[in-house]
């Protein structure tokens, strides 16, 4: 294998994932159905990231074939994972974006329980930064722009469906204490 390059790919994200304080999982997803491809898999997997990580001071690990960046904040640990071959740096800007967005979801209160009354927001802000392994944003006012469940001022066409049912439930709310 000496000597031989890797075809460039769009699929640079492996998974992204948040865990608590204990290790347990809060919210992940996984791109490559070849590696950590059962709950179990991957549950084993978040357990010995955690395990490695979560006294450790730098933001950077190689793990059963991975390249890991991470982040914590108070009781939160946010990961990104990509291949051995994957540039760290762009690995950094997807965690660092991911942060960023949900630090600006919930107005700079980053943490547990924070997290899981918008978890249905978070996970647009996932979906929004990565989709299959591919990056799409990397700029987090753009991913808490698209996110953004309460902006009544975008056209039909130009909302997700989180937004559309938002909306639909907010008319319904007002509709009937009228």
């Amino acid at each position: 294998m000496e000597g031989v390059l890797l075809e460039p790919t769009l699929f640079t994200v492996k998974g992204m994932c948040i865990l608590d304080n204990d290790g347990n999982r809060i919210l992940a997803k996984y791109y490559d159905k070849n590696i950590l491809a059962t709950v179990k898999e991957q549950k084993t997997f978040e357990k010995n990231l955690f395990n490695k990580t979560h006294r450790a001071a730098s933001e950077i690990i190689m793990l059963d074939g991975l390249t890991c960046v991470y982040k914590n904040n108070v009781d939160l640990f946010f990961y990104v994972m990509g291949s051995t071959q994957e540039n760290e740096l762009i690995l950094l800007s997807v965690l660092n974006c991911l942060y960023d967005s949900i630090s600006l979801i919930l107005k700079k209160n980053v943490e547990k329980r924070a997290v899981l009354d918008n978890l249905d927001i978070i996970m647009l802000a996932f979906d929004e930064i990565c989709d299959g392994g591919i990056i799409l944003e990397a700029d987090p006012s753009a991913v808490v722009k698209r996110v953004d469940l309460r902006n009544d001022d975008i056209p039909i066409g130009e909302q997700t469906v989180a937004q559309v049912i938002q909306s639909a439930k907010e008319q319904l709310k007002w509709s009937l204490l009228k």
